[in-house]
């Protein structure tokens, strides 16, 4: 493991110098935390590591100091799509922004090239591979550079969850560039992913600035899977017309599971690696673009993902890490509105991963494992889920509960008789001989009658029916916290559940347990108070949907996402607000002067038909 990083010199505060351009630019009266230190580190020439969680406004960090320095900032991302947008979106504001990559046409190149050697960008995107080539570094050799930008810097460390060699080779750049500063961005990175960065890109007086990772704005809920659809149909019928990610295991199940939806009649994609490059790309575009709100992919998708109205993320089966888990789940709310969070899991998913992870080999494979028992921790733990990220993350949790999550919501309760239920279920395990999975071993504890039951005389057991009064589900659920509270471990090639010693002991009468089990919400309770949102703020809905339609109209016209025009909170406002002239536009969130001039004359009309 890297050594700890040393610690760091204050960084000044940058808000009053900066705070006429973040209004000219952003339409924004002050900063988020922790941006104005971020913006202080790069003006005052001092290396930073910056790490905010998604929706903290980390692109402006770097994006707006330039603009009070020479040259152009050089950022360095990972998607072509991501740099896109933020290259379309700032172009937008009215700040000149290029990109380099290998998809652009020729012509495209050279125009790009010229312009950047004409000093005419004041921020220019590259990916990691293009940075490496020699012809990009003499062609910045020429250039005058304000400062680099590594954007995803998590990639950079070996001890993170998602690495790439061409990022480890980004250390290069303080050794070619010896006099221009750099800063590292990243959204998720537990401590030693943080000392990794700073030793591998070489920082020198680093400031690493850390912001709190809890998303409150984000419910959280955790739920046994048990009818896939029906579980999901619930959520996606509280979000009709919204856009969502339903992220599955595996290519096979984005496919299935796209198809069942469409069946439904839910308008959905698939996405995965499985897919031609162009399908993925329309498919993404039509995502992107509000074509289509319903994306149904495999980890390959998301990183690129700059919508911001994502109201909600499901995942049909448990990620293998919680940086994982803290990524994908976090692109619902980037724009800090209300977004909910489901994560559906069964104790096979752990089975699923390892059999494609495989026996582990080396350090990284055995971390990669540990990552693995993690993740089964945050879907097995009765404990607040905000609780349990930030606290993963090496930070504190004051709030004694965040009635923003399910189990803060009362959505669990403890199970009166644990001990009972919890040693029936033990002493069937013993009638089978430690030999079955929990499916079937909750089947036989619930009566079940079926083929593979009757095969091996299991209905002729003692235990057989023993917890009937129960559901499937629920002893199901139970078998899982067994394993998670180590009185019960599956074997890792076919899944039978084994006692450990402290299920020999409990199932001789020793020892104590508190099982959990779900509630069912009461119907009469409001959609808000039911999720644990808070309500927004009243505005007009029927005028904010004639927005989105405009906005929609615009976007297509000038072939950039809906979200590079306005983001939905600035159209809440404006449906809140109701602005009945040009100047009323001004002091309304995310509306600079460029947007001011080109944009709101469009939007204005629209307006005043809403009185």
């Amino acid at each position: 493991m890297p050594s700890p990083a040393t610690e760091s010199k204050a960084i000044p505060n940058a808000a009053s110098s900066t705070m006429p351009m973040l209004k000219q630019y952003w339409g924004y009266e002050s900063f988020l935390p922790l941006q104005d230190q971020a913006v202080a580190a790069i003006l005052h020439r001092q290396d930073s590591l910056v790490i905010l969680p998604t929706g903290s406004g980390k692109s402006l960090c770097y994006q707006l100091p330039v603009l009070m320095m020479p040259g152009t900032a050089i950022v360095v991302s990972p998607l072509v799509s991501l740099m896109k947008d933020q290259v379309d979106t700032l172009n937008g504001m009215g700040i000149p922004a290029g990109i380099l990559n290998s998809a652009m046409a020729e012509r495209e190149r050279k125009d790009a090239i010229q312009k950047m050697r004409a000093g005419e960008y004041k921020l220019f995107y590259v990916a990691p591979e293009g940075l490496a080539k020699e012809s990009f570094i003499e062609l910045l050799h020429q250039c005058k550079l304000a400062y680099f930008v590594i954007d995803e810097a998590h990639c950079i460390s070996q001890w993170g969850h998602d690495f790439r060699s061409a990022y480890r080779e980004l250390g290069k750049l303080r050794e070619l560039f010896p006099g221009v500063g750099i800063h590292a961005f990243t959204a998720t990175a537990t401590p030693p992913v943080r000392d990794d960065i700073i030793q591998a890109l070489h920082l020198q007086d680093c400031a690493p600035l850390v912001g709190h990772f809890d998303r409150p704005n984000l419910l959280y809920r955790v739920q046994y899977r048990t009818n896939l659809m029906k579980q999901l149909g619930e959520v996606l019928d509280r979000y009709p017309d919204e856009g969502g990610i339903i992220y599955c295991i595996s290519r096979k199940d984005v496919d299935e599971l796209t198809t069942s939806l469409k069946a439904k009649g839910y308008q959905a994609l698939p996405y995965h690696a499985g897919l031609s490059a162009d399908a993925r790309q329309r498919h993404q575009d039509a995502f992107m673009n509000e074509g289509v709100n319903i994306i149904v992919a495999t980890i390959a998708f998301g990183m690129g993902i700059d919508r911001s109205n994502i109201r909600y993320v499901i995942h049909t089966g448990m990620p293998k890490a919680i940086e994982n888990y803290q990524q994908e789940a976090g692109r619902a709310g980037r724009d800090r509105l209300n977004a909910e969070c489901v994560l559906l899991y069964s104790g096979v998913d752990v089975v699923k991963w390892r059999s494609i992870m495989g026996e582990p080999k080396t350090d990284y494979d055995r971390l990669a494992l540990s990552k693995l028992f993690e993740m089964s921790d945050y879907c097995q733990q009765s404990i607040c889920r905000h609780r349990f990220l930030v606290e993963y993350f090496g930070q504190g949790f004051e709030k004694a509960n965040c009635q923003h999550c399910d189990y803060c919501l009362g959505e669990y309760e403890a199970l009166e008789d644990s001990i009972t239920v919890a040693r029936k279920i033990l002493s069937c395990i013993a009638r089978v001989n430690e030999r079955f999975g929990g499916h079937h071993v909750s089947q036989v504890l619930h009566g079940a009658s079926t083929e593979k039951i009757r095969q091996f005389g299991h209905d002729q057991l003692s235990t057989y029916g023993l917890l009937k009064e129960y559901s499937q589900r629920d002893i199901q659920l139970w078998i899982d916290q067994l394993v998670y509270l180590n009185f019960l471990v599956r074997e890792p090639q076919y899944g039978s559940l084994q006692f450990t010693t402290l299920g020999k002991q409990l199932l001789k009468g020793e020892g104590e347990i508190s099982l959990a089990k779900p509630v069912k919400p009461q119907k009469e309770k409001k959609k808000a108070k039911q999720l644990g949102i808070a309500e927004e703020t009243p505005f007009d809905p029927n005028l904010f949907e004639a927005l989105r339609k405009l906005r929609r109209s615009i976007a297509q016209e000038k072939k950039v996402p809906p979200y590079i025009i306005f983001s939905d909170v600035t159209l809440k406002e404006i449906a809140r607000h109701k602005p009945t002239s040009l100047a009323d536009f001004e002091g309304i969130k995310g509306i600079g002067e460029n947007k001011l001039k080109e944009l709101c004359p469009l939007f204005l009309p629209v307006v005043l038909e809403f009185p």
